[in-house]
């Protein structure tokens, strides 16, 4: 008989277990209009006095939280077990004169009940810090009351409700206002009014979409029963598509939290009714608490008596004599406010607003950075410049400023920095967010202290050389960003210029990738399409420069050659060196195949290395810069080299398998007399045509860029007139500054260029040349082959003939050359005309 009690009573546990469970989950509802009995964890200001739920009051930098007890239970078998609904009634007062609106307060959802650890006072509503701030470990949904304007990006306005995640910058927000049908428009609504507002949060798990809607409580509260349902808006002030599985642990906790800085408002909740997995009870607004009494405004002072007739007089006098006074200062208030506004004038167009998170105003960028002043500037390069700045809460940033005026592709360009701002590993320089102003792009990154990785390596001046384990651990942390880059994120991401400028050292002088202003995304299996080459010149791969298609694999190359920069501490092009040394992997190659690979390590380590270490690292280097891209190691299984899991496979020094940069000392010279970072292109050669063409019939105006923008496109045939074939010299499509170039070599230089005009700045010549001649001057390796010639007639930049058309046996070519003067961007593109059959 005890046995059989004694299981009753196992059961009866049991199953009281199993009630509650079920009481955690579906169904769990609540209305509360007196909280004094209210199931509440409270702590901070937050307290139940007279009934309403009091968040905040007059103490200065505190936090208030209440929370309710019962956990909510959301298990991730169930998408409608994350469903949700509450509605609540809340009132803001502010206490200050005039009328400052305190920081504000927020519904959340949590996954621990005590709070009080989480937010500063200051800011983050008492949830968010600079520890948990945008960390994925945070876990909190919270719907965000703000009443606070703060120096921080984007909190451009002191009443709005936002969405936030795992953050203070809101993923979705508006300012506050409710759509009123009878009008068909959204009205503005304060939130701190010192009058009773209703807010309906309604969040449904299986289409994964959270709605957010305010009304304001009519007034006088009514005597007869109203409930909230009839009054509530048929149009959300927001809704954004979230998937909570993916952000809430199994148990959570569901509350409020407030907090209060040096401007103070007191916050209460009147009334508040919550559902899991339903939608929420109605509010009856007859029964919802008044909210407290405010003491009244200071009554204003008895007018002054009237002034005797002799007074009056003298004062209308001065009144005559102020009014013109007041006019002059009140115009030249409205210029300054007009200077000010365009000043600080920004582009930002509808299609943007869900790339607000990621914004910063240009307001607050131009006061980090001291207005862009040059002494805050840390470096400039083929794509913009960098400026550091100090936001007002003491976060410091580094801020690039890029030239954009085309809105073609705009909006992509923008959801792609979107999505930059969400990667996330420990050696990338993490992209904060980014501003649009006309003609130019603002990217900000986090500010790294020791700068680029290439001042440490050239910089003679620098004070302290790396180490050999500095470097060592540089070239691991650089891989091990670009395996997670190729992947380990949701999509591929392409950066397309690793280079040592680009790598920046922290404060532990770990290696950071920076700089995404040319990175691209696609996603996995997704056919890849030729683009504008992008890159600089001893980085970018053969095929890369032949067909514009860039893949992991260029990204490989580069690599391949940034190790061997670190290794060497010598760039992969560099004009002052003799010529069998100037191209960094050909050099490493010859030393390879003599076994003499020690001689090319950086002197400045002055033998403390790792010979094994070096050995690895100059082979790796090597086998990443194969001609062949299918020889290329991926980056994963460069990760395992560098750990030493695997051994790197043995290669040959044989100069003909690598992928070697087909430029010439003189080419090399031109481009880094112009551009310290060498950036090159068919997009990249970063041509600034405003010097050379200056001079030209055609006006060309240097102050405004695009004014050297022009177009051309021709058909044109070459019929070679010897037997075997030979093809003669070239031709050319050419821009100078006069008409008349008969005095110029007619046997070679294309009658443009001779030995006494070639490479002089004052030639002011531009061609785009189609050599069909193999000469023996040094360099001119093809017959066959398109050049781009600026002043000389050693091409800036040079490709072999080719289209990608696989059609063959067509003699008839079209030619087309377009340079962006805007972006001092020019593109050559060849192919075939279809020849019909007669």
């Amino acid at each position: 008989m005890a046995g059989v009690v004694g299981s009753h009573g196992i059961w009866m546990i049991i199953s009281v277990h199993a009630m509650l469970l079920v009481l955690a989950q579906e169904g769990y509802q609540f209305l509360e209009y007196d909280f004094r009995e209210a199931n509440l964890y409270l702590d901070g200001m937050a307290n139940t006095n007279g009934g309403p739920l009091h968040l905040t009051n007059d103490t200065k930098a505190s936090t208030g939280h209440a929370m309710l007890k019962t956990p909510m239970n959301f298990t991730a078998s169930s998408p409608s077990s994350f469903s949700f609904s509450t509605q609540f009634v809340f009132v803001i007062f502010p206490l200050a004169k005039p009328p400052a609106y305190g920081q504000g307060m927020a519904f959340v959802v949590a996954p621990k009940i005590d709070l009080m650890a989480n937010g500063t006072a200051t800011s983050g509503l008492g949830l968010f810090n600079s520890a948990n701030n945008n960390k994925t470990e945070t876990r909190i949904l919270a719907i965000e009351l703000d009443t606070n304007e703060s120096s921080e990006p984007l909190d451009q306005s002191d009443n709005h409700v936002g969405i936030d995640v795992n953050s203070i910058f809101s993923v979705q927000y508006a300012n506050a206002s409710y759509f009123d049908a009878t009008e068909g428009k959204n009205k503005t609504l304060l939130l701190a009014s010192e009058k009773p507002i209703l807010i309906w949060i309604d969040y449904d798990g299986t289409e994964k979409l959270l709605n957010v809607t305010l009304a304001p409580v009519p007034t006088p509260k009514p005597a007869s029963p109203l409930l909230s349902s009839s009054i509530k808006p048929s149009v959300p002030l927001l809704s954004r598509p979230i998937n909570l599985s993916e952000i809430f642990n199994e148990t959570m906790f569901v509350g409020f939290s407030g907090s209060t800085g040096t401007v103070k408002s007191d916050q209460y909740i009147l009334a508040w009714s919550f559902k899991k997995g339903g939608k929420s009870e109605s509010i009856d607004l007859s029964k919802v608490m008044d909210p407290p009494t405010r003491p009244p405004p200071p009554s204003a002072p008895p007018p002054p008596p009237s002034p005797p007739e002799s007074e009056s007089k003298g004062s209308t006098l001065i009144l005559v004599a102020t009014i013109p006074s007041i006019a002059i200062i009140l115009m030249l208030g409205g210029i300054l406010y007009l200077y000010q506004r365009r000043k600080y004038a920004e582009v930002l167009e509808q299609w943007e607003q869900e790339y607000i998170p990621q914004r910063y105003s240009f307001k607050n960028l131009y006061k980090a950075t001291k207005g862009f002043k040059e002494s805050q500037l840390l470096g400039a390069g083929g794509f913009g410049k960098v400026y550091k700045g100090e936001l007002l809460s003491g976060t410091q940033i580094a801020v690039k400023r890029v030239s954009h005026d085309a809105e073609q592709g705009m909006q992509q360009y923008v959801a792609e920095i979107a999505s930059m701002g969400r990667l996330r590993h420990k050696n990338l320089v993490q992209l904060l967010g980014y501003c649009r102003r006309k003609g130019e792009l603002l990217l900000v990154y986090d500010y790294m202290p020791n700068g680029s990785l290439d001042n440490y390596l050239f910089n003679k001046e620098k004070v302290k050389d790396l180490t050999w384990s500095q470097r060592l651990n540089i070239i691991k942390g650089v891989a091990s960003a670009l395996l997670y880059l190729h992947e380990e994120w949701e999509q591929v991401v392409l950066h397309r210029d690793i280079k040592s400028s680009n790598i920046l050292l922290d404060a532990e002088l770990n290696g950071r990738v920076g700089d995404f202003g040319l990175a691209r995304f696609h996603d996995r299996g997704q056919n890849l399409e030729a683009t504008r080459v992008v890159g600089t010149i001893g980085y970018m791969a053969p095929e890369l420069t032949a067909m514009g298609v860039a893949t992991t694999k260029t990204d490989v190359y580069a690599f391949g050659s940034f190790i061997l920069e670190v290794v060497c501490g010598r760039r992969p092009v560099d004009p002052e060196r003799p010529v069998e040394q100037m191209i960094l992997m050909k050099w490493v190659a010859t030393c390879g195949s003599r076994d003499n690979l020690m001689i090319t390590v950086d002197s400045k380590l002055e033998g403390n290395f790792k010979a094994e270490e070096v050995k690895m690292l100059l082979k790796l280097g090597m086998l990443c810069s194969q001609s062949n891209p299918e020889n290329r190691p991926s980056m994963r299984h460069i990760v395992q080299y560098l750990e030493g899991n695997v051994p790197v496979p043995s290669i040959s020094f044989d100069t003909t398998g690598f992928g070697m940069p087909n430029i010439s000392n003189e080419t090399v010279t031109q481009m880094t007399t112009t551009s310290t970072s060498a950036n090159f292109s068919f997009e990249d050669a970063s041509l600034d045509l405003s010097t050379p063409l200056r001079e030209a019939n055609i006006h060309l105006d240097a102050s405004s860029p695009s004014s050297f923008s022009f177009s051309t496109e021709f058909v044109f045939v070459i019929f070679p007139l010897a037997k075997p074939p030979a093809y003669g010299q070239g031709m050319a499509f050419v821009v100078a500054s006069k008409t008349d170039l008969m005095a110029k070599a007619a046997t070679s230089g294309l009658r443009l260029f001779n030995p006494g005009n070639k490479n002089i700045t004052e030639n002011r010549i531009l061609a785009v040349k189609q050599d069909t001649n193999e000469s023996s001057e040094q360099y001119d390796e093809s017959d066959n082959h398109v050049g781009i010639d600026i002043n000389s007639i050693v091409s800036v930049a040079s490709a072999n003939a080719t289209y990608f058309d696989a059609t063959e046996g067509n003699n008839k070519t079209l030619l087309l050359a377009n340079y962006d003067g805007t972006e001092k961007l020019l593109n050559v593109t060849v192919a075939p005309v279809p020849m019909i059959e007669s």
